[in-house]
Formats: structure tokens, sequence, C-alpha cells
């Protein structure tokens, strides 16, 4: 694809673009990595004109990014690269002001982040204006439906104008730098992957962690649950990363032909099995950094089922990891923000060193809040050993700070919208993957209502019901605290 040349930003006034689409893309032209020609607009229903939303721009950059990261003269440069067009996606007449203000159609990268019940008209007006040419990429933030059906008709209205290889579906956390570490990990280091398997992994445990409650987004989140908020998206993209095969080359097919494998190879949590692979729960009254908090029903002004914590048992079917336990848990009002993958290696087959205290190794890949890498490994206790060499597990620790110190960290958004206006697909996710994804999570939620599975209680500040510890317990395995 050539290089856009114009980037259409939907819900330019929203809470998203100036926390992150804003800032990332200051960051870019900062650096020199944007096209010189390369034109911001936004659009909204926000009835601003030019310089409103520049000074919008500009205050969001003040609040959002760091000041020395901030120049008068970088911020001058990118304020100088934003235009602003009002639009209600719901007239078919506003979007011939858009169209005005692209220039050249074919060298247009869209970034859509809008309610799904705008995504038919949105589609249209772009198509209606000619905004959908050959050369055009649509970017879509979540969410894409609240199922499968849902999903099918949100692609299936785009796909009017734009093929498949023009969409860019986003998951922030393939943005994330650790996430995208899983692959040099994995397939650039021939020390991990003769293990990468049922011979040598005895499970693998993946959690989201949030400590806040809901933040505003009270009529979004209860109308989907972490299930559908978390797993869905993120977290079975982490677990298809770290299950999938090597792919024969870096390119967006080749990578995600793998990751689709793995999720349709996802062994079905039905109506049998969501009792004992599965845990709902909602968070009471507790206290989040040492400050009393309100239960979620209280927070939301009313009485409801849907869940804030889950707790899954999932197995990937194919030869390589049959009989592995992938346990997954999210939930808010957690005792820490974090995302992490544990890989636990199964212990040694024997043991020489007699009563020893032997532990199996472990990779533990930080994603959030701190990028790192640890591996924990058996080591000889210092010490004269009359009785025998004492062992100790320690860690080796790659802090991702301290590795790549002369290299700025950046945000996952940064890296998103370059590859969006660059035209590189590999970190953005395929329909079918979508769809595949969807295909598990409505089986899990139509098993919770055909046995009536309620949300189990646990207090803020915990680490969810108490039977989400007994999920792992059961098989011998306790979650990484």
């Amino acid at each position: 694809m050539t290089i856009a040349t114009s980037l259409l930003l939907f819900g330019a006034t929203g809470d998203l673009s100036r926390r992150m689409l804003l800032p990332s893309l200051f960051g870019l032209s900062a650096d020199g990595l944007l096209h010189p020609d390369l034109r911001i607009i936004g659009t909204a229903r926000s009835a601003l004109d030019a310089e409103a939303f520049k000074a919008m721009a500009a205050k969001a950059l003040e609040q959002f990014v760091e000041a020395e990261r901030r120049p008068a003269g970088a911020v001058a440069a990118f304020l100088d690269r934003l235009a602003y067009v009002p639009l209600d996606a719901t007239r078919p007449e506003g979007f011939s002001a858009l169209a005005a203000e692209v220039g050249d159609p074919c060298r247009l990268a869209i970034f859509l982040s809008t309610a799904p019940s705008l995504f038919g008209p949105t589609i249209a007006g772009l198509a209606g204006a000619g905004l959908a040419c050959a050369g055009a990429r649509l970017a879509l933030e979540k969410p894409l439906g609240h199922d499968l059906a849902s999903s099918r008709a949100i692609n299936d209205a785009v796909a009017t104008a734009y093929p498949e290889s023009q969409i860019f579906r986003i998951d922030h956390y393939l943005g994330k730098e650790t996430v995208q570490n899983l692959l040099a990990l994995r397939f650039g280091n021939i020390l991990f992957e003769p293990l990468w398997n049922a011979g040598g992994i005895s499970s693998v445990q993946i959690t989201v962690g949030e400590t806040v409650g809901l933040e505003g987004r009270a009529d979004y989140y209860d109308g989907m649950g972490a299930l559908r908020d978390m797993v869905q998206n993120h977290m079975l993209q982490l677990l298809a990363l770290v299950a999938m095969e090597p792919p024969a080359r870096l390119d967006p097919a080749a990578v995600r032909d793998e990751k689709v494998k793995v999720l349709r190879s996802l062994r079905p949590i039905t109506g049998r099995e969501v009792e004992s692979h599965s845990v709902r729960g909602q968070y009471g009254a507790g206290s989040s950094g040492g400050q009393p908090v309100k239960a979620y029903a209280e927070e939301l002004g009313r009485p409801s089922d849907t869940e804030t914590f889950v707790a899954l048992k999932a197995h990937v079917d194919n030869w390589r990891w049959k009989g592995v336990p992938f346990y997954l848990r999210t939930g808010k009002r957690l005792p820490e923000r974090m995302s992490e993958i544990i890989v636990q290696f199964r212990p040694v087959p024997h043991s020489m060193f007699g009563d020893a205290a032997m532990k199996p190794n472990k990779l533990i890949i930080s994603i959030q809040p701190d990028e790192n890498i640890g591996l924990q490994m058996m080591a000889k206790v210092p010490g004269l050993d009359r009785d025998g060499l004492k062992l100790r597990a320690v860690p080796l620790d790659i802090g991702m700070k301290n590795a790549f110190a002369d290299v700025r960290r950046r945000i996952a958004y940064e890296r998103l919208m370059l590859d969006l206006v660059e035209g590189r697909q590999t970190l953005f996710v395929r329909r079918d993957e979508v769809e595949a994804q969807w295909t598990w999570i409505d089986a899990i939620r139509a098993g919770w209502a055909e046995t009536g599975m309620g949300v189990k209680p646990y207090a803020a500040g915990t680490w969810g019901p108490s039977a989400a510890i007994a999920l792992t317990e059961r098989d011998g395995v306790s979650w990484h605290d």
C-alpha cells in the first residue's frame, strides 16, 4: 500500500482522541516519522472550527505529553497538520465537506471509533462521498459488536465499501512492545521453542487486572461485562500469540493465519462445563489504593448481574498443547493494575539433590505497568554445603527499560497509527479471527444462561471470588499473585 497523505479521525474530540490518538500522532510527527505532507482531519458532531480544534489538541498535548517532549516548534508543526470538519454521520450530505478537505481519496487512512448503530450510515456516507477507493484504508476501534451476529452485521456493512485488505481492526494490546516481543522471544531464540509444547509446559496463566471501577463507562460496561470487554479481544489475542505455530514469514497473512488456527482450536466451554471451567464475579464494597470504594451495584445505581470479574480454564485442542490448561482471569477493582503471562514449565523428571526444594522453571512476561521478562531458575545457595547442595529459585530479569535505555518507550497507539498510515496489517485483527473469538465467547455466555450461573461476590481490592482460586487449585496450580 502507498503511504497515506490524509488521516481522517472520527470521534476526534472524544476521550480516546485526546488521551491517546493526538499524543501518539504528535510523537510520530515530532520524531519525523510521519510523511511531511500528511494532514490530520478531525471530525465529530461538535460544532468546532479548525482553530478551536487545534486549541483542543494543544490542550490535550499539554495534559498528556511530558513537557520535555513538547518543544514549541514541534507542537506548532503538528498543529499545522490539523484540520476539522463537523459531521453528523446520520446526514449523508455532510460527507461532501469531508471529501473536499481530504484531497486524494486513494491516499487516505480513516480511524473510525463510533457507536455500532452508526457504522452503517458512516460507511455509506464515506462510500457515497468517494472516500472508499482502492488505496484507502479503514481502522475500526472496538467495540465491534456484542456477539457473533452483531459483529458479522458490522463487518458486512464495512465490507460493502472496503475489502478485507483495506480493513485494520484495532486491538491496542497488539501495539504494546512486550506483546510484540512474544514473537521475538519465541521465534528468535532456539532456547524456548523446543520446550514450547505439552512436553515442556504444564500450564499457562494470563492475567489482566484493573484497579479502577466504572470510570464513567457505566452504560457501556454494564451491557458488556468482563468476558466481552476484555477476554473476547485482548486476552484471546495474547493466548493466540502464546500458542500459535511458527509462521513461515513475518507478514500479515502468515502471522494471522497461525493465530486463527489457535482460536479455532479452542475447546468450547458449553453448558456442561461452565460451572467447572469458569467463574463469574462482581465486586462489592472494599478498598482500592487505601481508599474505601463502593460496590459495583451502588456505583452503577441499580442491581445488576453483569460480571466485573471472570476466570476461565481453557484448552487448545491440537498436538502442541494437548492437555495443557490455559488459565485466564481479568477483573475490575483488583489489588493491582497489571497484565502478565506466566508460562509454567514442567519439573525435572528426577532430582539428584535429595530433599532440596525444587521448583519448576517459570517464565514471567509482564506487559503492564512495567514491561519485563523474567525467568525463574534453580541456583545453588552460596555456602560450604557439608550436608549437600542447597538450591533456591532465583529470578533472571530483563528490565526492558534498562535493556533498551537508549530507545524511547512508545505507547501502543503510536505503533498502530504509524502502521495504519503506512499500510501494514500484521498487528491488526482479521475478520476470521474476530469471528472465531466471538464463537468461543458466545458458547460460554450461552452456558451461563443455560445453567443460570450468577455472579459471585468479591470484596473490592481482592483477587476475585474464592471460586477463582479453586479453579486452579483443583489442578494443583496457584495463581501468580
